[in-house]
């Protein structure tokens, strides 16, 4: 990979120590994607992978979509606007979303960038001791196009809560990959989210690998 290699490149054939969650830090998550990712863990952990379910405190201290979100508007608002001007008919959800957010005072931004650094601090606390984390994607399976709110394990949330696993990795910069390993009652698919400490991406693809080898979805093509 490099010689920026953080991940397994660099030190080929050591142990894998693995954690999976699904919360608490995230939002709701349906049932069945929650299965999925145990699924996954109980997949690696049958190839002998060392794997726990494990939590990160400062997920749960700062909630990463309202970080994102405060961080972002004042980013990227103004440029946003001007490009999207006189479109404001065709943007889809998550861009009228941003856009009708209030602007970001210098205070929250100052706030948000150290609430930021915390949640750099976690994952840097956590890939101390773990080499990858396995959490869903999407905290439910796939949906229809322009659904805007969600019932997700009993609880409403608009549309931009789908993004409470994946922004973290916004946030910090962390490498993460999707790749599908379930599917829902209903036929759709579910996916798990391998996140991987920085510039360990060839730690993430080794896993992706591993579940790839054992999935029960990957024999699945689609039908023409």
């Amino acid at each position: 990979m490099g010689r920026f290699d953080a991940g397994l490149g660099a030190r080929p054939g050591r142990p894998l120590r693995v954690g999976w969650m699904v919360g608490p830090g995230f939002g709701p998550v349906d049932p069945e994607v929650a299965s999925t990712m145990k699924a996954a863990a109980d997949a690696l952990e049958g190839l002998g992978v060392h794997v726990e379910h494990v939590g990160i405190p400062a997920l749960e201290r700062d909630f990463a979509l309202d970080v994102f979100n405060r961080l972002h508007v004042m980013e990227m608002k103004p440029a946003f606007a001007d490009a999207t001007r006189g479109h404001e008919g065709e943007m889809f959800k998550m861009a009228k979303t941003m856009l009708s957010l209030p602007d970001t005072s210098m205070a929250d931004f100052i706030d948000a960038e150290q609430a930021a650094e915390r949640l750099r601090d976690g994952y840097a606390d956590y890939f101390s001791r773990f080499d990858a984390l396995i959490t869903h994607v999407l905290p439910i399976p796939a949906h229809k196009h322009g659904v805007d709110r969600f019932t997700i394990d009993g609880q409403e949330v608009d549309a931009t809560y789908l993004q409470g696993a994946t922004v973290p990795l916004n946030v910090t910069g962390l490498p993460g990959l999707a790749m599908r390993f379930g599917t829902s009652r209903e036929g759709l698919p579910i996916n798990v989210q391998i996140v991987g400490a920085w510039q360990a991406e060839s730690t993430i693809l080794h896993v992706a690998s591993l579940l790839e080898g054992v999935s029960p979805v990957r024999d699945l093509f689609p039908e023409i």
